[in-house]
């Protein structure tokens, strides 16, 4: 496969460790969106540094979009998914969906719904 393929190059970013677990945690924030606070606390065993590379990442790609509030201190920073980062969120329900039917027994998660999900 080729460096230009469309699928070489989506899989490079989208298959970066934490990638698609930050997606879905800014899912199951109010209006998509959450602070950097939150999405570390979500993410048991993230460290800043990658988490803040992962968002940098995605907003490159402008699967999220970024704001600054800097009239509050201290400055605060919120992540929202845009029209093509929610467009993935079917994309890792089939996951989920073909992990559940093929290939992993997990019966904690039988929950349907990403965006309710403990996981």
């Amino acid at each position: 496969m080729q460096d230009s393929c469309t699928v070489s190059q989506t899989v490079r970013y989208l298959s970066r460790r934490w990638t698609l677990l930050v997606i879905l945690e800014l899912y199951k924030g109010e209006g998509y969106t959450r602070r950097f606070s939150e999405l570390r606390d979500a993410l048991p065993g993230i460290t800043p540094k990658v988490l803040s590379e992962r968002l940098k990442e995605l907003e490159e790609e402008a699967l999220i979009s970024r704001k600054v509030d800097a009239t509050a201190f201290p400055v605060r920073t919120e992540y929202t998914l845009t029209e093509s980062g929610l467009e993935i969120i079917g994309i890792i329900r089939a996951i989920k969906q073909w992990a559940l039917k093929w290939k992993i027994e997990n019966i904690a998660c039988g929950n349907q719904d990403c965006k309710v999900c403990v996981i």
